[in-house]
């Protein structure tokens, strides 16, 4: 199977033409190399997918025949991702609450004390 077609199928990506899309821009690589769409996957390689900035790491354990439910994705992939960008995704959840819009201005002296806030926890 076509690894554009696999993470599509393991719902990394809600569309193939997003997959493929992702893996020509070189967000997609299996084994420390880029790969192009049309890379066949086998059983026990592992892929890493940058997706949102975080860097989330796979191992397959079996090839899909189709797109799969949300429930049983867990029967074709297992996810090695570190603990470190897990934890990468909850910063990115709290820097979106502290996101100024393009062109608001220069932040007030509250906006900075609320930064400085952030930075401390």
């Amino acid at each position: 199977m076509r690894i554009d077609k696999y993470l599509w199928c393991v719902r990394y990506y809600k569309t193939r033409n997003n997959a493929t899309e992702a893996c020509r821009k070189g967000h997609v690589k299996m084994n420390g190399d880029t790969i192009k769409p049309s890379k066949t996957v086998f059983n026990n390689e592992k892929v890493t997918v940058r997706k949102n900035q975080v860097n989330y790491e796979l191992q397959i354990l079996d090839i899909p025949s189709n797109r799969v439910g949300a429930k049983l994705v867990d029967l074709y992939r297992k996810d090695i991702t570190p603990i470190e960008e897990s934890k990468k995704l909850e910063l990115l959840k709290y820097a979106k609450d502290y996101y100024r819009k393009k062109g608001a201005g220069r932040p007030t002296k509250k906006d900075r004390r609320d930064l400085n806030e952030l930075q401390e926890e």
